[in-house]
C-alpha cells in the first residue's frame, strides 16, 4: 500500500502565497500519476492539479492555470503544489492522491487508489 501525507497548509492572506508538500512511502513503482484535489465546506471534492511520476506531465483545472504550479522530486518521494496570488475561493482541506492507472481521468476522484489525510489551506480577504 502506498502512503501519502501532506504538509504545508496554513491561514494566508488573499494574493499570498503557499507551498503544500506530498510525501510517498511503499512501493511508489507503483504509481502512474499524483494529484492535488481540493474540497471546500459543503462542496464536492474536485482536482486541482496532477503530475506524471515518469514523464512529469502536468495538468490543471482551469481556476488555478497560472497561479498553481505541481512539480515532484522522485529521489525524495515528494510531490509539491506551489500556490501563488492565492483567493478566498481557493480556501479547502488539499489532499494528495495517487493512481496506478493511466486510464483513470484526472478528475475521477473515486477512482484514484490512494489518499492523503488533507492539510487546511485558509485565504483571508
Amino acid at each position: 500500500q502506498v502512503q501519502l501525507v501532506e504538509s504545508g497548509g496554513g491561514l494566508v492572506q488573499a494574493g499570498g502565497s503557499l507551498r503544500l508538500s506530498c510525501v510517498a512511502s511503499g512501493p511508489t513503482y507503483t504509481i502512474y500519476r499524483v494529484a492535488w484535489f481540493r474540497q471546500a465546506p459543503g462542496k464536492e471534492r474536485e482536482f486541482a492539479a496532477s503530475i506524471t511520476w515518469g514523464a512529469g506531465i502536468t495538468h490543471y483545472t482551469d481556476s488555478v492555470k497560472g497561479r498553481f504550479t505541481v512539480s515532484r522530486d522522485n529521489s525524495k518521494r515528494m510531490v509539491y503544489l506551489q500556490m501563488n496570488n492565492l483567493r478566498p475561493e481557493d480556501t479547502a482541506v488539499y489532499f494528495c492522491a495517487a493512481v496506478k492507472s493511466a486510464a483513470v481521468p484526472v478528475a475521477a476522484a473515486p477512482r484514484w487508489d490512494y489518499w492523503g489525510q488533507g492539510t487546511q489551506v485558509t485565504v483571508s480577504s
